[in-house]
């Protein structure tokens, strides 16, 4: 059966891209555990994608930004799929940095808005339309970020947004628990090799530092980032509810380090 008891369980997840997006690992853990995966898209080309990665699962298309979009691919896996639904996963983000890199303080209202709405906004939505398919006992986990206190330039208001995203977590899990046990929890990784952070201005100067903090002089994996997700969809993690749980191999506590402090004073 596996420890995480997965075997035969539905579990949609939302948002992959392609081979190297953080969802696509989290797949592959759960179909290596015996999970049904279904996945949701943003469009045809990303389903093809999908298909090829997971030719075995269920693919839909469902852009976030319209919420009857979400209503909609309910109905579809209600209809071809059913449920119940053991767990869904969120892993949707995007900004606007067409325009390059501004300072905060003159990020634009509907760049702004546009990132809260497709990256925080979309996680309640689908909880809520999706609400009558999860299972009693059901786990929803969301990707955050290590920390929303470091001021990144080049990540900029995708911070704030992830710091709404981390926050909406209790609030979902208190809505939930007046007619179900479902829990909401958020995976927290440092900086991954992934295709969504390649389209972040500098984001490669930031992994390599990244690698320069943590301890063991390496940079978090995507596949450590997905084991964490699969536990928190699973029955192990039933005691962990509206948590942000970080994974970042120890970079919080390494900013110190005597390597990257000679270097900066030199």
């Amino acid at each position: 059966m596996g420890f995480l008891n997965l075997k035969k369980k539905k579990i949609i997840i939302f948002g992959l891209a392609n081979k190297k997006s953080l969802a696509c690992a989290i797949g592959r853990v759960l179909v290596e555990a015996g999970a049904e995966v279904i996945h949701v898209v943003r469009n045809e080309e990303r389903a093809k994608a999908a298909r090829r990665l997971f030719p075995e699962s269920p693919v839909f298309c469902c852009d976030v930004e319209e919420e009857e979009n979400i209503i909609r691919v309910r109905d579809e896996i209600a209809g071809k799929v059913g449920g119940p639904i053991a767990g869904i996963v969120h892993s949707i983000a995007f900004a606007n940095y067409s325009e390059g890199l501004k300072p905060f303080h003159e990020i634009l209202k509907k760049d702004f808005l546009q990132a809260v709405n497709i990256s925080c906004y979309s996680l309640v939505a689908i909880a809520r339309h999706f609400k009558n398919l999860l299972d009693k006992d059901g786990s929803v986990v969301t990707i955050s970020i290590s920390t929303t206190r470091m001021a990144a330039e080049n990540y900029g208001y995708m911070a704030p947004v992830k710091a709404a995203l981390d926050s909406s977590l209790c609030f979902l899990a208190k809505s939930f628990s007046g007619f179900s046990r479902v829990r909401f929890n958020a995976v927290c990784p440092s900086l991954l090799k992934t295709s969504a952070s390649a389209g972040i201005p500098g984001y490669i100067d930031s992994y390599l530092f990244a690698e320069k903090a943590i301890p063991r002089k390496k940079a978090l994996k995507t596949s450590e980032a997905a084991n964490v997700a699969a536990f928190l969809l699973s029955e192990r993690s039933s005691g962990i509810n509206g948590q942000s749980l970080v994974v970042d191999a120890g970079m919080a506590f390494n900013y110190f380090d005597a390597d990257i402090v000679q270097k900066a004073v030199n």
